[in-house]
């Protein structure tokens, strides 16, 4: 399958400066639905021979240029080929119309990943990883659950973006009556869509400074995406997903074969996250009743909040996710 043309930024455009220890390049690919993914390719300098590889992405809303791109380039520091890249309708990536997601087409963005890295000379396609972020950690473990070309995930600061969707946070809107009432609402959106000719955007991050009275975990999202790491293609630093764009999550679980995952998982997550229950709940239901417990382990990171694994060099555990990458790629 070809890829498509796409316009990519040739200049460094990151939110974390360039490192000197490894080649970029952009990449581009295809998914089995025919959109084009753009990535960044991280490659050790003076690296000889295949290589390990892993697939970064995330978080949910995020793009290349933010943790996901970090998290690439840190780990070919450590003498691994990655990627880094846009998921489906969003960021540098193809895709129309833009801001949509689904709990299909972006597990597919990581499988499309793996065919890309099992293809390419510098890697040996049977030492391939995957690490996913926030959101995508839930993809990461879906992806893990679908793909037995993965030999090793990492999900970091993990959300179950089907739950979230369906329940709340908290599952404080766990009911069938309060689902109804969101279909309710996504289906007169769609409506509204079609009559306006546009897809009404849900809204990302508050804008800083944050009203004192918000939420912790909201005032740590804007700080990140409308501060520190803000970036002109990011959803959350900007307009966020189409209202509509989640739609298909609120009905279609994305852990429910976690079980069976027969290669090696590492679910990290900070103790003091608002999201830490997603981590703790994907590794009991990943770990109960299966034959694959050796190679799975939940490491929680003391005093740690959910955005410290984003971008926090003193919390983020790269020296034991390196460990735990050699071990099993």
């Amino acid at each position: 399958m070809k890829a498509g043309d796409l316009r990519l930024v040739t200049e460094w455009d990151k939110t974390f400066p360039k490192s000197g220890k490894v080649d970029h390049s952009k990449v581009t690919f295809v998914n089995r639905y025919g959109i084009t993914l753009a990535a960044d390719m991280y490659v050790p300098k003076g690296a000889e021979g295949r290589l390990p590889a892993i697939a970064v992405s995330g978080p949910f809303g995020a793009v290349k240029e933010q943790c996901s791109g970090l998290y690439a380039q840190t780990m070919a520091e450590r003498g691994f080929i990655t990627i880094a890249f846009d998921p489906s309708y969003t960021g540098e990536s193809s895709g129309e119309p833009r801001y949509m997601a689904s709990p299909d087409i972006n597990t597919e963005d990581f499988m499309a990943a793996v065919d890309f890295l099992s293809l390419n000379e510098k890697v040996d396609p049977d030492r391939i990883g995957i690490i996913g972020i926030c959101g995508w950690g839930g993809m990461a473990l879906n992806t893990a659950a679908l793909d037995p070309r993965i030999k090793a995930t990492v999900a970091s600061t993990m959300y179950d973006m089907t739950r979230v969707n369906a329940n709340g946070y908290f599952d404080s809107e766990d009911s069938e009556e309060q689902r109804y009432e969101k279909k309710k609402a996504m289906a007169a959106q769609r409506l509204e869509d079609l009559k306006n000719g546009t897809y009404k955007r849900a809204g990302g991050c508050l804008p800083l400074p944050v009203p004192e009275d918000a939420p912790f975990f909201v005032k740590d999202y804007s700080e990140y995406y409308k501060g520190r790491a803000y970036h002109a293609r990011s959803l959350n630093s900007n307009e966020g997903w189409n209202v509509t764009g989640c739609e298909s999550f609120m009905n279609q679980p994305i852990l429910k074969y976690s079980n069976e995952i027969r290669s090696a998982v590492l679910i990290i997550h900070g103790e003091k996250a608002h999201s830490c229950y997603f981590s703790k709940d994907a590794y009991e239901n990943m770990t109960k009743d299966s034959k694959y417990k050796d190679n799975k382990e939940l490491m929680i990171i003391p005093g740690a909040v959910h955005t410290d694994l984003y971008d926090n060099f003193d919390v983020i555990p790269f020296d034991h996710i390196e460990e735990f990458m050699r071990k099993y790629l």
